[in-house]
């Protein structure tokens, strides 16, 4: 009978064999290791290296040395523009041509306010630095449009969002600016019923982000920012003053901007920031919004397309303080003009700051219809009326301004009233969506179809 094969050399080779495969194995992952941390370094190093050759660090002893944000911002130069090149932009568009001029940093300036102030100032020697994240809440190329109008007067917009601290620091820490002039936020009362979330990130998250930056830096900047006449809500007294009552909010808009004004007061309070806000009362006039209703009337009464005029519950007409926007703009002006200097240092109060809150409208409601027969009357063509009641949307369906503080302070007093300036705004829509040689084309083919649009 055959005696059963040895199989205990079989089993040593294969044991052999195993231990070689782990030795093996673990001298490779060893050798990647390495490799790994090699690479890791060398990239480091040429980062580190183009940081130094692009970002020169300001000089300790300059009076604009903002050194406090450096250390967050090492490497920010890579990510935000493209290094010297980037801060030169930067810091030219930022830089006052006239003695003891401002350094504004304005944010939403591709929107319609917001360019309008950015060109007042630096019309008048101030240094001026724009941010926005050009969103597509409406048509981004009517704020390309802007941003280029802006180029043409030396101003640079920087792209970016009021959520992202990293690009507000490097901002502050390239330049000292004296005033922040905010304006940015997410903008409309109906369009909160569909995108709530978007009033939250920008209107309370965005303005919490800036603030916070804006407290650590020294010298802190004086701040005056946008709010609304929307934070009247449910309001009955008029003409509203600034002493009503503004706790019935009516959309989640007025909403986000009532949770502005009482985050405003917290940061004056603990941080010393001086804080001034500014309630707009529906502003138009060129280069303004598409959502609001003079602009997309005046397009579908061109257009030949029937217009929704809203009367209230109770068959009211609906009426607003419409206010131009040349007005708002020196009603702008004049709060930096007589804002105080912010009293914090590393983020924390040293004495009493300013606080204050300014009705910026015309004191002269028009109703909605009368709105709709002025531009009838600038584009010589008759509207299609769809009128129907007012919907539970977060609309109000009175708004009447009351600026005598505004007056007292900095001398606020409205000169346009809504005939010149919608006519102007007409001028200017016309001429900038190419409607006067549409209409002379058609003239030239047809005799006469459009031509009812070149008046103005």
């Amino acid at each position: 009978m055959a005696s059963p094969p040895d199989t205990s050399k079989t089993t040593k080779l294969e044991r052999y064999n195993s231990y070689l495969r782990r030795v093996n194995s673990t001298k490779l992952l060893a050798a990647s290791s390495k490799l790994l941390f090699r690479v890791t370094l060398l990239v480091a190093l040429i980062l580190i290296f183009f940081f130094t050759l692009n970002h020169p660090p300001l000089s300790s002893d300059s009076p604009n040395h903002v050194p406090l944000h450096h250390h967050q911002n090492f490497l920010a130069s890579a990510f935000y523009g493209n290094g010297a090149t980037w801060e030169k932009q930067v810091r030219h568009s930022s830089t006052p041509r006239r003695s003891n001029g401002f350094s504004v940093l304005v944010t939403g300036a591709a929107g319609f306010v917001g360019t309008h102030c950015s060109l007042a100032l630096k019309k008048r020697g101030d240094g001026v630095l724009g941010l926005d994240n050009f969103n597509s809440y409406y048509d981004p190329s009517l704020k390309r449009a802007r941003q280029a109008l802006l180029s043409k007067h030396e101003i640079f917009i920087v792209k970016g969002d009021l959520n992202d601290a990293p690009l507000l620091s490097k901002l502050f820490d390239v330049v000292p600016f004296t005033h922040v002039l905010h304006l940015a936020a997410q903008a409309g009362v109906r369009y909160a019923m569909k995108n709530p979330q978007s009033y939250v990130n920008s209107n309370i998250a965005g303005f919490v982000n800036l603030l916070e930056v804006a407290k650590s830096v020294n010298p802190q900047p004086a701040i005056v920012w946008a709010s609304s006449s929307s934070v009247y809500g449910l309001n009955t007294d008029n003409p509203f003053s600034e002493s009503h009552r503004t706790d019935q909010p009516a959309s989640l808009y007025a909403a986000t901007k009532k949770a502005g004004e009482e985050i405003a007061h917290t940061y004056n309070h603990i941080h010393g920031l001086s804080i001034t806000g500014l309630r707009f009362f529906t502003v138009y006039g060129p280069w303004g919004r598409p959502d609001m209703a003079y602009f997309f009337f005046t397009k579908d009464i061109l257009q030949g397309k029937p217009i929704t005029i809203y009367r209230t519950q109770d068959d009211k007409e609906v009426a607003r303080d419409f206010t131009y926007i040349d007005d708002v703009v020196k009603g702008c002006l004049g709060a930096l003009d007589t804002a105080e200097k912010s009293t914090g240092s590393g983020g924390k109060k040293r004495g009493p700051a300013q606080l204050r809150i300014y009705n910026l409208g015309n004191t002269s409601p028009v109703s909605v219809g009368k709105l709709v027969s002025i531009l009838e009357g600038h584009l010589s063509m008759k509207a299609k009326k769809n009128v129907v009641k007012m919907p539970r949307n977060g609309d109000v369906p009175f708004t009447h301004a009351n600026v005598s503080l505004a007056y007292r302070d900095f001398g606020y007093k409205p000169t346009t009233d809504l005939s010149t300036g919608l006519r102007k705004f007409v001028k200017w829509y016309v001429g900038y969506y190419g409607i006067h040689s549409k209409a002379n084309k058609e003239k030239g083919s047809s005799d006469g179809d459009g031509a009812g649009a070149e008046s103005s």
